[in-house]
Formats: structure tokens, sequence, C-alpha cells
């Protein structure tokens, strides 16, 4: 049996492992905002799936208003995100459109 060799470790310099913790920070904030934009079209597009006009231009505001914040917070790209707002702008345009 090999035993392990212990693994070369590399010096590191204090800014390096500060942009690392920057990173993880970040990361986790990203991460948390992308998903309540996701959660908040997910339920914006269940509404428009079943017909409910009426509440899925009640949740249009909110939805935009999260796309929006995670514009500025720097999660999702402007383009993206405007891709995302005309997309469901378009979909419950659609559906009170008919009635």
């Amino acid at each position: 049996m090999a035993q392990a060799t212990a693994k070369k470790q590399k010096k590191r310099k204090k800014s390096v492992l500060k942009r690392i913790r920057q990173t993880a920070s970040r990361t986790e904030v990203n991460r948390a905002n992308r998903s309540r934009v996701r959660t908040a079209m997910k339920d914006l597009r269940r509404t428009i799936a079943s017909g409910n006009a009426a509440e899925a231009k009640k949740l249009l505001p909110e939805t935009l208003s999260a796309i929006d914040r995670a514009i500025r917070i720097g999660a999702l790209k402007e383009n993206t995100a405007n891709r995302y707002k005309s997309n469901l702008s378009l979909a419950v345009n659609a559906l009170a459109a008919p009635a």
C-alpha cells in the first residue's frame, strides 16, 4: 500500500485570501437574489398557465420589481432581465386580451 504523501501547500497573499472571502459572500448574495427572481417568475408563469388573468396582473409588478432589484444588485445582467420582463409582460397581456 502506498502511503499518501504530503501535498505541497502554496503560500497565498493576503489579497488573494481576501478575494476568496469576497467571492464567497458575493456568490451567496447573488444566488439568493437569482433564486428570489426565479421563484417569482415561476409563480407568475404558474398563474398564467392556470388562466387567472386578475391574479397574473397582480403578480406582474411584484415580479418585475424583483427582476429590477436583481439588475441593480448585479445578480442578473440587464439584457437577460429585460428579456424576462418582456416575455412575462407579453404573456400577461395575451392572457388579458381575449377576455
